[in-house]
């Protein structure tokens, strides 16, 4: 072999050397370029910190580093991560299921760039002719006024007051959000009260803090007088107060009225994106209606005026994707020949993709994490960038068998145009096509961070590792099924796709609800179930926290640890909090000490007066049963359970808490680790842990193997038998053929996906679904159990 054939050669894989990120254990591997590698092992083996923390994070802090040092001061900082070397890095675009943002401004359309079309053509062919494109965004006001411009004549300076006008497409009711609110100030203050005695019932506005001293140390209200004695002018600037100026303990602050504060932090953002407590109040404190004035559609009369074929830009935006295809094929002008091939190829892309179900004024915070990944995936379908890495993350997430054969299509053209596609995955489906396969582990956490295996899929089959050995394994079908205790009947449900549905869901079993991505089974569940008794809702929505918070925090563990060290110590249990009066005075508590240099990235290093425990010399001297509580929080939940199994120091609660944690698969996690580090998969098995304490209840999950291996589905299929066999109800929302084929009964909605589905295909037992039913479900199954 000549010199210049192993350049070429050593150039053709991504090395990595030494990663030791996260739980990594000095790991070293190659990846071939321009293939599909999957890389696989249980859930915290260590394949996103691979994946994403190593490479996919090396290489986009690269990509940062060749921008000029002014521009990079305005970039997110990435810091270097934990690798000897990593070599032959191609650039890399991250499609993740983190759920896209909660503006209330972002639909579908205007995040895949289609709106931004369909505005151009309309400003195009639309008639009659109200302008420029911006005349069509929703999120332009039309203002006109005046301004001085300066500008050269005569090799003079000259300034001019002319006057300006912008067009925009903005419905100035409601100001583009295609809603109206009415608020009951009942539910904002109580009118009995002074603002001293705590009038405010807004979550966050507590009497002592900063959004209430607003109010009472602005000068504009009496905060010692009853709300309800106010002069018409004190409730006006109660309520209402244009943004004003004032000083407050010598700090210049800006004084707003309540309406207008609570309306930009709570009532613009995307309702399902807020914390649950902030969005309780919301929904009881206002009542949102479509705007009377442009029908919801967000847009102005101009707007909705100009239509083309019959069809305004609202009512082509409304349309699902499917039908838009279908209309847009019969735009046929030659003047918008170039803009309309790129329009029908980003539409084709959804349909593609899955998603034809959509429309693109769907608000993008409605959709969930696999459909976010999916519709980021549309940006890059048509790219003529080739040598890329595409990084994935479980991009089947949400997907039923019969759309993951789409999924794979196009996983395997993004490969073919010549990109290095890399995707973190457990399902068998997408293991199949791979390249090339990655598996790490031989366990999770501390027991993980090990390549096991690394070949082609043949290879992994015959290897003795987790993932070969069931990688053919097949749930089968349950020989007998529970008999139902009761019903929930619902009647005449009709949210979004649903078709006036009538089904009695049955109670005291393990009951699974299926059909295709798009086929109404959330609408079915989420919009009907929780209004019933003892209904506990766990789904994949991110738990709110900051680097400071934990699973102990969230689980309340630490509290039950905190008093148990304190009462063995005589000392107060805040001494054992690294957020409160045990932080270490150095790092106040964090464990690292954070140096900001201006552009390059921050610095993080180990903190050397705590060595990175975050508390202080004086707590780490108490013990409990020869353990210091920085040391406890290093355990994983499964050591935590057995160290306290047969303490009786510390809470039975906490102890049960910890059982349920390893029952749901959280067993590797430890209890000091910080909550966003958490995959949307652990984040509901948390969830999960924590509410699986009552007896008699209903709980309904969302797709609860989502991040789960496949040889924990079956611990999974375990925890939930033993739910209903406590004497619980359990509705599963799952794609998973495993948990199907191991369901009581299973209710099927189709027959397809947006207005091809909402209606009961089938309602009956794994085996009756096998054995008589003609659903894309029933096929899929029966090939899947191999009857």
């Amino acid at each position: 072999m000549t010199q210049s054939t192993h350049i070429a050669d050593s150039h053709e894989k991504i090395r990595v050397v030494g990663a030791r990120e996260n739980n990594l254990k000095n790991v070293d591997v190659e990846i071939p370029k321009r293939r599909l590698t999957v890389f696989t092992g249980v859930s915290g083996s260590g394949k996103s910190s691979l994946v994403f923390g190593t490479i996919a994070n090396e290489s986009q802090r690269l990509i940062n580093e060749t921008y000029p040092t002014f521009v990079q001061q305005f970039m997110g900082q990435l810091s270097r991560p934990e690798v000897d070397a990593l070599e032959n890095v191609s650039p890399a675009i991250i499609v993740d299921q983190e759920r896209m943002g909660s503006n209330a401004r972002s639909t579908v359309g205007t995040a895949t760039d289609a709106h931004a079309m369909l505005r151009i053509l309309f400003s195009r062919l639309g008639q009659p002719h109200v302008g420029s494109p911006q005349a069509f965004s929703f999120n332009i006001p039309s203002v006109s006024g005046a301004g001085a411009v300066t500008f050269e004549k005569g090799g003079k300076q000259v300034k001019e007051r002319r006057s300006f006008e912008i067009t925009g497409g903005m419905c100035p009711r409601c100001e583009g959000l295609g809603e109206a609110s009415d608020v009951d100030l009942d539910e904002l203050f109580d009118r009995s009260k002074s603002l001293a005695e705590g009038a405010i019932k807004i979550p966050g506005y507590s009497v002592d803090g900063w959004m209430v001293r607003g109010f009472t140390e602005s000068g504009f209200v009496d905060p010692n007088k009853p709300i309800k004695d106010y002069s018409a002018q004190e409730l006006a600037d109660f309520l209402y107060k244009e943004p004003t100026k004032v000083k407050i303990q010598n700090i210049n602050m800006t004084y707003e009225g309540l309406i207008p504060k609570i309306t930009k932090s709570m009532l613009q953002k995307d309702r399902d994106a807020l914390q649950p407590h902030i969005r309780a109040f919301v929904e009881r404190a206002v009542k949102f209606t479509a705007c009377p004035e442009c029908e919801g559609t967000r847009l102005n009369e101009g707007a909705r005026s100009s239509k083309i074929r019959g069809k305004s830009i609202a009512d082509a935006a409304a349309m699902q994707i499917t039908d838009l295809a279908a209309w847009l094929a019969t735009i046929d002008d030659p003047e918008v020949a170039p803009l309309m091939q790129g329009l029908r190829a980003t539409i084709d892309s959804f349909v593609d993709i899955g998603l034809g179900y959509l429309s693109l004024d769907r608000s993008s915070g409605t959709l969930s994490g696999g459909e976010s990944q999916r519709t980021k995936m549309i940006r890059h379908l048509g790219s003529a960038l080739t040598d890329i890495s595409y990084v994935f993350d479980e991009p089947t997430a949400g997907l039923h068998p019969h759309d993951i054969q789409r999924m794979n299509a196009l996983l395997k053209l993004l490969r073919d145009k010549g990109n290095t596609v890399l995707v973190v995955e457990h399902k068998p489906e997408v293991i199949e096509i791979a390249d090339h396969v990655v598996d790490l582990g031989p366990g999770a956490g501390r027991a993980g961070g090990e390549i096991r295996y690394q070949g082609d899929v043949a290879g992994l089959r015959a290897s003795d590792t987790l993932t070969g050995r069931h990688l053919d394994h097949r749930a089968r079908l349950k020989e007998s099924t529970r008999t139902a205790t009761g019903a929930l009947e619902i009647r005449g449900a009709t949210q979004h796709n649903l078709k006036n549905v009538d089904v009695d869901i049955p109670l005291g079993i393990l009951t699974v609800v299926t059909g295709v991505a798009g086929s109404g089974k959330s609408s079915l569940i989420h919009g009907n179930v929780p209004r019933f008794d003892d209904v506990v809702v766990v789904d994949q929505a991110p738990i709110k926290g900051s680097r400071r918070s934990s699973p102990a925090t969230y689980t309340g563990i630490l509290d039950a640890i905190r008093a148990a060290f304190a009462k063995a110590n005589g000392v107060k249990p805040a001494l054992f909090s690294a957020n409160s009066e045990g932080a270490c005075p150095a790092c106040r508590g964090l464990g690292v000490i954070i140096t900001t240099l201006g552009f390059t990235p921050t610095v993080e290093t180990l903190c050397e007066l705590c060595g990175g425990s975050g508390f202080s010399d004086e707590v780490l001297e108490y013990t409990l049963d020869g353990r210091n509580i920085a040391e406890v929080l290093a355990m994983s939940a499964a050591e935590a359970e057995e160290f306290f199994g047969g303490s009786k120091a510390v809470a039975a609660a906490a102890r049960t808490t910890l059982a349920r944690m390893s029952d749901v698969g959280l067993g590797y996690i430890t209890l000091g680790q910080a909550l966003n580090t958490l995959s949307g998969g652990e984040r509901q098995r948390l969830k999960l842990a924590i509410s699986m304490a009552k007896k008699g209840a209903i709980y309904v999950l969302d797709e609860p193997t989502t991040g789960l291996h496949l040889a924990d589905v079956d611990n999974m299929l375990a925890m939930l038998d033993r739910l209903v066999d406590a004497g619980n109800s359990v509705i599963v929302i799952e794609h998973h053929q495993a948990v199907m084929a191991h369901a009581d009964w299973i209710i099927d909605i189709g027959p397809g996906a947006g207005h091809d589905g909402g209606t009961i295909v089938f309602e009956g037992t794994p085996a009756d679904l096998v054995g008589s039913a003609d659903t894309l479900t029933a096929r899929h199954l029966k090939a899947y159990v191999g009857a």
